[in-house]
């Protein structure tokens, strides 16, 4: 183009930065372009929750009246923060790639509790401007407090150093791209599938005015279409649910082995323990109506659920299944017994790392009192292990999210081959993490407990019929059989391929945790 380009922006820290990005991509392709700063009524009300300004848009409109009226050429924004539908004559013209949508809990070193999920003391005051974020929070840590955050990026997080709040959470993006320093501070990342984002964030949005052709022509270079792909259907979900930034709505959508993975999580309120959905799909045609479908009012759940473990009344599992008044039938068909009371902890003084495939490996390893003479590093299966862990007081340098325990051996391979690793667990282990190692990895073994299978174990007349381990599945199919009718959850590929083996059809968790649990629940 032979004319110098506008961009108009808001002025914080972080808008100017997505700017400038845009900026040097423009020269990039030999545009020339200059910025416009604009205050938005998001920038200038700074003493109101999201909720409670009015509309929508209120950090995207003041740009889009200066788009029409022709005093810029093109606005960048914080994709997230669009309304669902541009006005009229305007158009996203190109969309970024798309930074990682993760969220980060920022927590004072001193209000730090390892023994808690996430870390934030007992009670904490957790700052965040967003519904989203405070419904899941409250999910997760129903004891925490939330207070109204609000302010640009570098604002906040001053606001955490001054001690006007035990932890904030901020999205991982901004942090990113500003470059800033978190060493101050202990840093929890909260991975977008565990703790869902906002449609679109992360992304940067490109708009212009539809009648600028020759200016869409251009910036298609800049454009990503899998992004927008990905993105459409996150807003979609958004706009058929008729929400803006103050929905405590949360939509991801990504790509995993040629399919497509959403993840969605959904909330009337900030203070209302959200539901949660996971779908796999190999297109995204229809996917947002079944997305929906499943949130809809009235809709008919299990009225009982069997699951095979002990679970406490304040579980995440329980809470999201009596939100919907679905009963609960929750035993174990195991029991677990110690095969040693003690313990040398001389064989921990060459230890690199110590790994634990089950929660109950963990709290048979630490009944048996072990003193460790160096720092050592922990690995961990599954969110449950990693609860354990911390209420022996140590975090987890690794945690194996997946159902496939040879993903999890493969990415905790990269980390430990060549050290010297203690595997904690039952006395006849599937040594699934220990096959994935290295030949130069030194691997010593220590049953720490044995399982013994229930007898004559009662069948459950359940709707749901959900088994956390093969173990459990051996115990209750010895005596009974499948009721007509009957749905099936099975914990981890493991306990799938005895169903498999039995020709049962079942469904895989996501996660192999009391959330994905919950998630599996809510789809059937």
């Amino acid at each position: 183009m032979d004319r110098t380009v506008i961009i108009g922006t808001r002025g914080s820290e972080l808008a100017l930065w997505q700017a400038n990005f845009v900026k040097d991509s423009l020269a990039a392709i030999n545009i020339t372009a200059e910025l416009k700063i604009i205050k938005t009524q998001g920038d200038r009300i700074l003493n109101l929750s999201f909720d409670k300004l009015e509309g929508k848009g209120f950090f995207t409109k003041e740009l889009e009246e200066e788009l029409l009226a022709g005093t810029i050429d093109l606005a960048v924004h914080s994709h997230k923060d669009l309304p669902t539908e541009n006005p009229p004559g305007l158009i996203i013209a190109a969309v970024s790639e798309r930074e990682d949508p993760a969220e980060l809990l920022l927590i004072l070193k001193d209000c730090v509790d390892v023994r808690q999920k996430l870390s934030v003391k007992y009670g904490g005051m957790v700052g965040t401007s967003s519904n989203r974020r405070k419904a899941q929070l409250l999910a997760i840590r129903p004891d925490l407090e939330i207070e109204e955050l609000r302010g640009n990026v570098p604002t906040r997080i001053n606001k955490l150093r001054d001690e006007n709040y035990d932890a904030i959470m901020l999205a991982k993006a901004g942090v990113t791209r500003l470059g800033i320093d978190l060493s101050e501070f202990h840093v929890e990342e909260l991975t977008p599938t565990e703790f869902i984002p906002a449609p679109a964030q992360g992304v940067l949005a490109i708009q212009i005015r539809e009648s600028n052709t020759d200016l869409f022509e251009a910036l298609q270079a800049l454009h990503h279409p899998e992004v927008a792909e990905d993105l459409a259907l996150e807003r979609g979900v958004l706009k058929m649910f008729g929400g803006g930034c103050h929905l405590p709505l949360g939509v991801y959508c990504r790509r995993d082995d040629g399919k497509f993975q959403v993840f969605t999580s959904k909330a009337e309120a900030g203070d209302e323990f959200p539901d949660r959905f996971f779908i796999e799909s190999d297109t995204l045609d229809g996917v947002a109506d079944k997305i929906v479908a499943r949130f809809a009012k009235g809709r008919k759940f299990p009225s009982k659920v069997f699951i095979s473990r002990d679970i406490s009344a304040t579980s995440y599992f329980r809470k999201a299944l009596e939100k919907h008044k679905i009963e609960i039938e929750a035993r174990s068909l195991i029991r677990t017994v110690p095969v040693i009371t003690k313990f040398d902890s001389y064989i921990l003084k060459n230890i690199d790392w110590v790994f634990f495939t089950s929660k109950n490996a963990v709290e048979y390893f630490f009944k048996l009192g072990p003193q460790f003479p160096k720092k050592i590093k922990f690995g961990v299966m599954g969110s449950g292990s990693e609860d354990m862990l911390r209420r022996n007081g140590h975090f987890a340098n690794y945690v194996g999210e997946s159902n496939d325990t040879a993903e999890v051996a493969e990415d905790f391979a990269a980390l430990a081959n060549g050290t010297v690793i203690l595997f904690p667990g039952a006395d006849s282990p599937m040594r699934s993490i220990q096959q994935g190692l290295s030949a130069e990895t030194k691997i010593i073994d220590l049953p720490v407990y044995e399982t013994v299978l229930e007898e004559e174990v009662e069948p459950s007349g359940a709707d749901v019929l959900v088994f956390t381990s093969p173990s459990n599945v051996e115990a209750y199919f010895a005596d009974n059989l499948l009721e007509p009718g009957q749905k099936v959850i099975a914990i981890g590929k493991s306990t799938g391929k005895k169903f498999d083996e039995m020709g049962v059809k079942y469904t895989l968790p996501f996660s192999p945790d009391e959330v994905g649990l919950a998630e599996a629940v809510f789809g059937i």
